[in-house]
Protein backbone atom coordinates (compact mmCIF):
# COMPACT_ATOMS: atom_id res chain seq x y z
CA UNK A 1 0.00 0.00 0.00
CA UNK A 2 1.46 3.63 -0.88
CA UNK A 3 -0.39 6.39 -1.00
CA UNK A 4 1.85 10.32 -2.00
CA UNK A 5 0.39 13.85 -1.82
CA UNK A 6 1.99 16.59 -3.87
CA UNK A 7 1.05 20.79 -3.39
CA UNK A 8 3.09 23.50 -5.48
CA UNK A 9 1.76 26.34 -4.09
CA UNK A 10 4.39 27.94 -2.30
CA UNK A 11 8.12 27.55 -2.13
CA UNK A 12 7.63 24.51 0.42
CA UNK A 13 6.41 21.36 -0.95
CA UNK A 14 4.93 18.29 0.96
CA UNK A 15 5.54 14.73 -0.72
CA UNK A 16 3.81 11.97 1.86
CA UNK A 17 4.74 8.26 1.02
CA UNK A 18 3.75 5.59 2.55
CA UNK A 19 4.65 2.27 1.82
CA UNK A 20 3.52 -1.39 3.02
CA UNK A 21 5.37 -2.97 5.35
CA UNK A 22 5.45 -6.42 4.31
CA UNK A 23 8.50 -6.04 1.84
CA UNK A 24 10.64 -4.08 4.32
CA UNK A 25 10.76 -6.37 7.08
CA UNK A 26 11.66 -9.57 5.26
CA UNK A 27 14.95 -9.45 6.95
CA UNK A 28 13.66 -9.21 10.58
CA UNK A 29 11.59 -11.88 9.58
CA UNK A 30 14.04 -13.93 8.39
CA UNK A 31 15.84 -13.21 11.50
CA UNK A 32 12.36 -13.97 14.03
CA UNK A 33 12.07 -17.66 12.40
CA UNK A 34 15.29 -18.10 13.14
CA UNK A 35 15.17 -17.07 17.12
CA UNK A 36 11.45 -19.04 16.85
CA UNK A 37 12.69 -22.47 17.51
CA UNK A 38 15.06 -21.08 20.40
CA UNK A 39 12.02 -19.22 21.70
CA UNK A 40 9.00 -21.61 21.28
CA UNK A 41 8.07 -23.19 24.62
CA UNK A 42 8.93 -27.23 24.73
CA UNK A 43 6.20 -29.63 24.01
CA UNK A 44 5.30 -32.42 27.09
CA UNK A 45 7.15 -35.13 25.97
CA UNK A 46 5.57 -38.28 25.45
CA UNK A 47 5.97 -40.71 27.88
CA UNK A 48 5.69 -44.80 27.52
CA UNK A 49 7.71 -47.49 29.67
CA UNK A 50 11.09 -47.44 27.36
CA UNK A 51 11.30 -43.91 28.40
CA UNK A 52 10.12 -43.89 31.59
CA UNK A 53 13.46 -43.19 34.51
CA UNK A 54 13.08 -45.83 37.37
CA UNK A 55 15.69 -44.47 40.29
CA UNK A 56 18.03 -46.83 41.91
CA UNK A 57 17.45 -46.34 45.49
CA UNK A 58 14.12 -47.02 45.30
CA UNK A 59 14.28 -50.32 45.14
CA UNK A 60 16.43 -50.73 47.77
CA UNK A 61 14.16 -49.09 49.85
CA UNK A 62 11.49 -50.87 49.18
CA UNK A 63 13.38 -54.24 49.60
CA UNK A 64 14.93 -53.07 52.90
CA UNK A 65 11.01 -53.10 54.54
CA UNK A 66 10.12 -56.41 53.76
CA UNK A 67 13.53 -57.48 55.06
CA UNK A 68 13.41 -55.79 58.09
CA UNK A 69 9.94 -57.24 58.66
CA UNK A 70 10.94 -60.70 58.23
CA UNK A 71 14.26 -60.05 60.87
CA UNK A 72 13.85 -63.25 63.52
CA UNK A 73 13.00 -62.25 67.21
CA UNK A 74 16.50 -63.94 67.77
CA UNK A 75 18.14 -61.72 65.64
CA UNK A 76 16.56 -58.50 66.89
CA UNK A 77 17.42 -59.77 70.71
CA UNK A 78 21.05 -60.48 69.95
CA UNK A 79 21.15 -56.28 68.33
CA UNK A 80 19.54 -55.09 71.33
CA UNK A 81 22.01 -57.16 73.63
CA UNK A 82 25.00 -56.02 71.53
CA UNK A 83 23.72 -52.10 70.99
CA UNK A 84 25.27 -50.74 74.48
CA UNK A 85 21.63 -50.75 76.08
CA UNK A 86 21.63 -50.05 79.93
CA UNK A 87 21.63 -54.33 80.77
CA UNK A 88 23.87 -55.51 77.33
CA UNK A 89 27.01 -55.93 80.12
CA UNK A 90 24.97 -58.20 82.23
CA UNK A 91 23.40 -59.88 79.58
CA UNK A 92 26.65 -60.22 77.33
CA UNK A 93 28.10 -61.93 80.26
CA UNK A 94 24.48 -64.32 80.88
CA UNK A 95 24.93 -65.94 77.32
CA UNK A 96 28.42 -66.11 77.62
CA UNK A 97 27.68 -68.34 80.59
CA UNK A 98 25.34 -70.24 78.80
CA UNK A 99 27.11 -70.98 75.71
CA UNK A 100 29.93 -72.47 77.91
CA UNK A 101 27.21 -74.45 79.70
CA UNK A 102 26.20 -75.57 75.84
CA UNK A 103 29.75 -76.50 75.36
CA UNK A 104 29.84 -79.00 78.36
CA UNK A 105 26.12 -80.06 77.74
CA UNK A 106 27.82 -81.07 74.05
CA UNK A 107 30.97 -82.34 75.11
CA UNK A 108 29.32 -85.40 77.32
CA UNK A 109 26.50 -85.82 75.09
CA UNK A 110 28.63 -86.45 71.85
CA UNK A 111 30.83 -89.22 72.33
CA UNK A 112 34.34 -88.85 70.41
CA UNK A 113 37.60 -90.01 70.44
CA UNK A 114 39.73 -89.14 73.72
CA UNK A 115 41.98 -85.80 72.80
CA UNK A 116 44.66 -84.71 75.23
CA UNK A 117 43.46 -81.45 76.96
CA UNK A 118 46.69 -79.60 75.26
CA UNK A 119 45.56 -80.83 71.88
CA UNK A 120 41.95 -79.60 72.70
CA UNK A 121 43.12 -76.31 73.90
CA UNK A 122 45.53 -75.77 70.69
CA UNK A 123 42.82 -76.43 68.35
CA UNK A 124 39.96 -73.93 70.27
CA UNK A 125 42.67 -71.35 70.05
CA UNK A 126 43.67 -71.69 66.83
CA UNK A 127 39.72 -71.36 65.78
CA UNK A 128 39.31 -68.71 67.87
CA UNK A 129 42.60 -66.48 66.58
CA UNK A 130 40.82 -67.65 62.40
CA UNK A 131 37.65 -66.43 63.26
CA UNK A 132 38.48 -63.15 65.08
CA UNK A 133 40.99 -62.34 62.41
CA UNK A 134 38.46 -63.24 59.90
CA UNK A 135 35.54 -61.32 61.51
CA UNK A 136 38.06 -58.12 62.21
CA UNK A 137 38.91 -58.12 58.32
CA UNK A 138 35.69 -57.70 57.05
CA UNK A 139 34.37 -55.34 59.69
CA UNK A 140 37.77 -53.17 58.55
CA UNK A 141 38.81 -52.58 62.06
CA UNK A 142 43.04 -52.75 62.44
CA UNK A 143 44.37 -56.05 63.45
CA UNK A 144 47.59 -54.22 65.37
CA UNK A 145 45.04 -52.51 67.21
CA UNK A 146 45.84 -48.53 68.32
CA UNK A 147 49.36 -47.51 69.43
CA UNK A 148 47.86 -46.80 73.15
CA UNK A 149 46.48 -49.91 73.61
CA UNK A 150 48.70 -52.74 72.10
CA UNK A 151 50.48 -53.02 75.85
CA UNK A 152 47.19 -53.88 76.87
CA UNK A 153 46.06 -55.78 74.10
CA UNK A 154 49.81 -57.85 75.14
CA UNK A 155 49.63 -57.99 78.48
CA UNK A 156 45.73 -59.50 78.16
CA UNK A 157 46.95 -62.10 76.01
CA UNK A 158 49.30 -63.48 78.12
CA UNK A 159 47.55 -63.53 81.27
CA UNK A 160 45.00 -65.18 79.58
CA UNK A 161 47.64 -68.29 78.25
CA UNK A 162 48.94 -68.21 81.24
CA UNK A 163 45.68 -68.74 83.18
CA UNK A 164 44.83 -71.69 80.89
CA UNK A 165 47.67 -73.57 80.79
CA UNK A 166 47.82 -73.24 84.59
CA UNK A 167 44.52 -74.60 84.84
CA UNK A 168 45.50 -77.72 82.24
CA UNK A 169 48.27 -78.49 84.71
CA UNK A 170 45.91 -78.39 87.82
CA UNK A 171 42.81 -80.18 86.09
CA UNK A 172 45.55 -83.11 85.53
CA UNK A 173 46.66 -83.50 88.62
CA UNK A 174 43.72 -82.72 90.85
CA UNK A 175 40.06 -83.98 91.26
CA UNK A 176 37.71 -82.57 89.00
CA UNK A 177 35.74 -81.11 92.11
CA UNK A 178 38.77 -79.08 93.45
CA UNK A 179 39.52 -78.10 90.26
CA UNK A 180 36.30 -76.74 89.19
CA UNK A 181 35.95 -74.89 92.83
CA UNK A 182 39.41 -73.26 92.00
CA UNK A 183 38.55 -72.34 88.72
CA UNK A 184 35.44 -70.63 89.99
CA UNK A 185 37.38 -68.11 92.33
CA UNK A 186 37.98 -66.26 89.20
CA UNK A 187 35.64 -63.98 89.43
CA UNK A 188 36.49 -63.00 93.12
CA UNK A 189 39.99 -62.31 92.24
CA UNK A 190 38.88 -60.36 89.15
CA UNK A 191 36.97 -58.55 91.46
CA UNK A 192 40.13 -57.70 93.73
CA UNK A 193 41.94 -56.76 90.92
CA UNK A 194 40.16 -54.77 89.47
CA UNK A 195 39.21 -52.49 92.58
CA UNK A 196 43.07 -52.33 93.08
CA UNK A 197 43.81 -51.71 89.07
CA UNK A 198 40.81 -50.20 87.87
CA UNK A 199 39.79 -47.81 90.80
CA UNK A 200 35.97 -49.98 90.40
CA UNK A 201 34.02 -49.52 93.59
CA UNK A 202 31.52 -51.91 94.73
CA UNK A 203 28.02 -51.56 96.90
CA UNK A 204 27.55 -53.81 99.62
CA UNK A 205 25.07 -55.92 97.16
CA UNK A 206 27.82 -56.57 94.30
CA UNK A 207 30.28 -57.88 97.22
CA UNK A 208 26.70 -60.11 98.52
CA UNK A 209 26.21 -61.07 95.34
CA UNK A 210 29.65 -62.41 95.05
CA UNK A 211 30.16 -63.93 98.21
CA UNK A 212 26.34 -65.71 98.10
CA UNK A 213 27.10 -67.02 94.41
CA UNK A 214 30.46 -68.90 95.49
CA UNK A 215 29.04 -70.31 98.69
CA UNK A 216 26.40 -71.67 95.95
CA UNK A 217 29.60 -73.35 94.26
CA UNK A 218 30.85 -74.50 97.46
CA UNK A 219 27.65 -76.07 98.69
CA UNK A 220 27.12 -78.21 94.76
CA UNK A 221 30.82 -79.58 95.31
CA UNK A 222 31.11 -80.09 99.41
CA UNK A 223 30.20 -84.07 98.76
CA UNK A 224 32.25 -84.13 95.67
CA UNK A 225 35.28 -82.19 97.30
CA UNK A 226 36.10 -85.28 99.99
CA UNK A 227 36.29 -89.11 98.54
CA UNK A 228 34.84 -91.74 101.10
CA UNK A 229 37.02 -95.26 101.30
CA UNK A 230 35.01 -97.88 100.76
CA UNK A 231 36.89 -100.07 103.29
CA UNK A 232 36.84 -98.09 106.48
CA UNK A 233 33.97 -95.44 105.57
CA UNK A 234 36.32 -92.55 106.58
CA UNK A 235 36.40 -88.94 105.24
CA UNK A 236 40.02 -88.92 103.50
CA UNK A 237 40.47 -85.70 102.01
CA UNK A 238 42.10 -85.50 98.49
CA UNK A 239 44.44 -82.17 99.73
CA UNK A 240 47.04 -84.49 99.97
CA UNK A 241 51.05 -82.97 100.03
CA UNK A 242 51.43 -84.79 96.48
CA UNK A 243 49.01 -82.22 95.45
CA UNK A 244 50.38 -78.73 96.55
CA UNK A 245 51.67 -78.05 93.13
CA UNK A 246 48.70 -78.87 91.55
CA UNK A 247 46.59 -76.63 94.09
CA UNK A 248 49.20 -73.60 93.81
CA UNK A 249 48.99 -74.23 89.63
CA UNK A 250 45.14 -73.91 90.10
CA UNK A 251 45.24 -70.78 92.45
CA UNK A 252 47.82 -69.15 90.40
CA UNK A 253 45.21 -69.49 87.18
CA UNK A 254 42.83 -67.90 89.11
CA UNK A 255 44.73 -65.22 89.95
CA UNK A 256 46.13 -64.65 86.27
CA UNK A 257 42.29 -65.42 84.97
CA UNK A 258 41.11 -62.37 87.23
CA UNK A 259 44.25 -59.87 86.10
CA UNK A 260 43.13 -61.48 82.63
CA UNK A 261 39.29 -59.96 83.03
CA UNK A 262 40.51 -56.68 83.93
CA UNK A 263 43.25 -55.86 80.82
CA UNK A 264 40.26 -57.17 78.78
CA UNK A 265 37.91 -54.62 80.19
CA UNK A 266 40.35 -51.95 79.67
CA UNK A 267 41.89 -52.78 76.07
CA UNK A 268 38.03 -53.37 75.55
CA UNK A 269 37.31 -50.03 76.42
CA UNK A 270 40.66 -48.09 75.31
CA UNK A 271 39.69 -49.69 71.75
CA UNK A 272 36.14 -49.65 71.43
CA UNK A 273 36.42 -52.98 69.81
CA UNK A 274 36.04 -55.99 71.97
CA UNK A 275 37.21 -59.00 69.66
CA UNK A 276 40.64 -56.86 69.90
CA UNK A 277 41.51 -58.54 72.75
CA UNK A 278 40.10 -62.07 71.75
CA UNK A 279 42.74 -61.90 68.60
CA UNK A 280 44.92 -61.24 70.51
CA UNK A 281 44.57 -63.84 72.93
CA UNK A 282 44.22 -66.10 69.98
CA UNK A 283 47.56 -64.72 68.08
CA UNK A 284 49.47 -65.72 71.84
CA UNK A 285 47.80 -68.87 72.48
CA UNK A 286 47.61 -70.88 69.39
CA UNK A 287 51.55 -71.00 68.80
CA UNK A 288 52.29 -71.52 72.59
CA UNK A 289 50.56 -73.86 73.14
CA UNK A 290 51.22 -75.95 70.07
CA UNK A 291 54.54 -76.08 71.39
CA UNK A 292 53.28 -77.58 74.63
CA UNK A 293 51.28 -79.89 72.24
CA UNK A 294 54.24 -81.28 70.56
CA UNK A 295 56.72 -80.99 73.43
CA UNK A 296 54.49 -81.94 76.57
CA UNK A 297 52.69 -84.54 74.94
CA UNK A 298 51.96 -87.11 71.95
CA UNK A 299 49.54 -85.52 68.82
CA UNK A 300 46.52 -87.64 68.40
CA UNK A 301 45.30 -87.69 64.85
CA UNK A 302 41.68 -87.64 65.32
CA UNK A 303 39.22 -89.03 63.08
CA UNK A 304 36.68 -86.81 60.65
CA UNK A 305 33.59 -87.15 63.04
CA UNK A 306 35.95 -86.03 66.50
CA UNK A 307 37.33 -83.11 63.87
CA UNK A 308 33.90 -81.86 63.50
CA UNK A 309 33.32 -81.88 67.10
CA UNK A 310 36.19 -80.06 67.98
CA UNK A 311 35.46 -77.78 65.50
CA UNK A 312 31.77 -77.02 67.01
CA UNK A 313 33.20 -76.61 70.66
CA UNK A 314 35.88 -73.92 68.78
CA UNK A 315 33.34 -71.88 67.43
CA UNK A 316 31.05 -71.87 70.19
CA UNK A 317 34.24 -70.90 72.15
CA UNK A 318 35.14 -68.05 69.72
CA UNK A 319 31.49 -66.71 70.91
CA UNK A 320 31.85 -67.19 74.59
CA UNK A 321 35.10 -64.82 74.26
CA UNK A 322 33.64 -62.49 72.56
CA UNK A 323 30.35 -61.77 74.57
CA UNK A 324 32.59 -61.98 77.06
CA UNK A 325 34.59 -59.60 76.08
CA UNK A 326 31.81 -57.44 75.39
CA UNK A 327 30.29 -58.20 78.65
CA UNK A 328 33.36 -56.78 80.49
CA UNK A 329 33.91 -53.30 78.59
CA UNK A 330 30.32 -52.63 78.90
CA UNK A 331 30.22 -53.10 82.74
CA UNK A 332 31.83 -53.31 85.91
CA UNK A 333 33.71 -56.41 86.22
CA UNK A 334 32.36 -57.24 89.89
CA UNK A 335 28.90 -56.93 88.43
CA UNK A 336 29.42 -59.38 85.40
CA UNK A 337 31.63 -61.76 87.28
CA UNK A 338 28.48 -62.92 89.39
CA UNK A 339 26.80 -63.78 86.83
CA UNK A 340 29.58 -66.11 85.07
CA UNK A 341 28.52 -68.21 88.19
CA UNK A 342 25.46 -69.24 86.23
CA UNK A 343 27.62 -72.01 83.98
CA UNK A 344 27.74 -73.91 87.61
CA UNK A 345 24.32 -73.94 88.66
CA UNK A 346 23.32 -74.96 84.54
CA UNK A 347 25.69 -77.41 84.84
CA UNK A 348 24.13 -79.31 87.40
CA UNK A 349 20.82 -78.87 86.93
CA UNK A 350 21.69 -80.33 83.54
CA UNK A 351 23.12 -83.34 85.22
CA UNK A 352 20.16 -83.90 87.98
CA UNK A 353 17.64 -83.51 85.02
CA UNK A 354 19.47 -86.15 82.87
CA UNK A 355 20.42 -88.44 85.93
CA UNK A 356 24.08 -88.17 85.53
CA UNK A 357 23.87 -86.59 89.32
CA UNK A 358 22.07 -87.53 91.88
CA UNK A 359 19.60 -85.27 93.59
CA UNK A 360 20.70 -83.94 97.33
CA UNK A 361 19.95 -81.17 98.85
CA UNK A 362 23.51 -79.09 98.92
CA UNK A 363 23.42 -79.01 95.14
CA UNK A 364 19.38 -77.50 94.60
CA UNK A 365 20.67 -75.10 97.51
CA UNK A 366 23.70 -74.08 96.25
CA UNK A 367 21.71 -73.79 92.32
CA UNK A 368 19.09 -71.51 94.10
CA UNK A 369 21.65 -69.26 96.07
CA UNK A 370 23.40 -69.00 92.44
CA UNK A 371 20.51 -67.93 90.60
CA UNK A 372 18.90 -66.19 93.30
CA UNK A 373 22.12 -64.09 93.49
CA UNK A 374 22.34 -63.48 89.80
CA UNK A 375 18.67 -62.55 89.35
CA UNK A 376 19.37 -59.80 92.55
CA UNK A 377 22.16 -58.29 90.19
CA UNK A 378 20.07 -58.60 87.01
CA UNK A 379 17.32 -56.57 89.34
CA UNK A 380 19.57 -53.83 90.57
CA UNK A 381 21.10 -53.21 87.38
CA UNK A 382 24.37 -51.23 86.73
CA UNK A 383 25.07 -48.60 88.99
CA UNK A 384 24.38 -45.45 85.97
CA UNK A 385 23.43 -45.08 82.75
CA UNK A 386 25.82 -46.21 80.34
CA UNK A 387 28.23 -43.87 78.20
Amino acid sequence: MASSAETSDGENELELIVRDASGSDDGSLAATDEIAPLLTPPENPKINIFTVSYPRKAPRDQVRKPLEAETSPVAHFISWVWSGSRYSGLMCMAISSTIYFVMEVFSEVVSAQPIPLLEAAFTRCTIILVLSFVWLRKSGQPISGLANVKNLLISRALMGYLSLISFIYCIQRLPLSQAIVLSFTTPIMASIVARVILHEKYKIADVGGLACSFFGVLFIFRQMLTTQDKNGGKNISVKGSSHIYAILAGIFSSITGGISYCLTRAGAKASDQPLLTVFSFGILASPASGICLFALEEFVFPDVYSFSVMLVLGVLAFFAEVFLARGLQLEKTGKVANVIYMEAALSQLWGIGSSRIALSFGRIFGCLLIFVSVCCTMYIGPDKEME
